[in-house]
């Protein structure tokens, strides 16, 4: 069920204040124990359901769902595709992609996107590697299999052995960071289960060493490897598969994750008691969290609607904007 916020006030003296209670913070019933993580930014790596740095192969017949690329390495490192490209292209296809396929050698701006969506992969990387603070470690000593995760952060400094099906309950707004200082494997025939709403886009795998699913296994998440991400016959993902080195298919299916929802929509009206309707212009950062929209008028009054914990912490106008920074 959404729930409304306090109604807070901005005029145009460019002062903030929050009533109509007076209130310093919104505090919503949050049913789980250990604080939220938001989720990590994958940037321009996020446009692409299989990045690597030297290479994709696939034994026919895979069927991938999004776009793939490869940088530095060029277009002679994708293999098993049967790419077609038109001269002068841009990027390339494949009986096998319901997408396209990039490569460094294509026309611009190919070269320069994937620097970038290389680069921000290799941000995202470190940022879910130096998440702190963490809700459980050494969890299972490696072996999670048989279990059901809650939404927080997790870390190990071993290997992370798949050996049964395991689950990750939550809602759709909630983030699963798993910090691997090994590997990831994964037996073959074994499931990840989604549960209560959880997004396979919400949930982040970064393992320093290979990561190996297992022929007929099915992986939810996305994977962000420091080395590859091999994948046994038959298996498949709902996620991404982001490698620092290679990535290898073997009749796979490979499946872009849903869009997240924005999980908080900003009301607002010219009076107190007015009509509340959505700010126009809204941009919700999770990274930061941080609520934004153009300020309008001599006076505004706003409301947050959600449906998950939130507290607000501070709201401030930089820029033009109404910024309202939440926990």
């Amino acid at each position: 069920m959404k729930i409304n916020s306090p109604i807070f006030v901005v005029n145009a003296a460019k002062q903030v204040r929050l009533g109509l209670v007076l209130a310093m913070a919104v505090i919503f019933q949050h049913l789980n124990a250990t604080a939220a993580q938001a989720p990590v930014d994958l940037g321009t790596a996020g446009n692409f359901v299989i990045l690597a740095k030297s290479g994709i192969s696939t034994v026919p017949t895979s069927a991938v769902t999004g776009d793939i690329g490869v940088s530095p390495i060029d277009s002679t490192a994708i293999t098993g595709f049967s790419l077609n490209l038109t001269a002068g292209s841009a990027f390339a296809t494949s009986a096998q992609i319901t997408g396209k396929v990039y490569a460094p050698g294509y026309a611009s701006p190919t070269p320069a996107n994937l620097t970038t969506a290389v680069g921000d992969m290799e941000t995202a990387y470190t940022d879910a590697a130096g998440r702190s603070l963490p809700d459980f470690t050494e969890l299972g000593a490696g072996e999670i299999g048989g279990l059901t995760l809650v939404p927080g952060l997790y870390k190990w400094g071993t290997d992370v052995l798949i050996s049964t099906d395991v689950t990750l309950n939550g809602g759709p707004n909630d983030v699963w960071i798993f910090q691997i200082a090994g590997k990831i494997t994964q037996a073959s025939s074994t499931q990840v289960h989604l549960t209560g709403g959880a997004l396979a886009a919400n949930v982040f795998w970064q393992a320093f060493g290979d990561v190996t699913l297992g022929s007929t296994a099915h992986f939810e998440g996305i994977i962000m490897a420091q080395t590859s991400i091999s994948l046994g016959t038959g298996a498949s993902i709902k996620g991404r598969l982001l490698a620092q080195t290679a990535v290898t298919l073997k009749a796979n299916t490979v499946t872009a994750p849903s869009a997240i929802n924005n999980p908080f929509t900003l009301v607002s009206a010219a009076t107190a008691t007015g009509l509340f309707t959505k700010a126009a212009g809204q941009s919700v950062d999770l990274k930061t969290k941080t609520i934004s929209v153009p300020k309008l008028g001599n006076m505004r009054f706003y409301r947050v609607i959600a449906d998950t914990a939130l507290t607000i912490t501070r709201i401030t106008i930089s820029g033009g904007n109404v910024v309202i920074t939440y926990n």
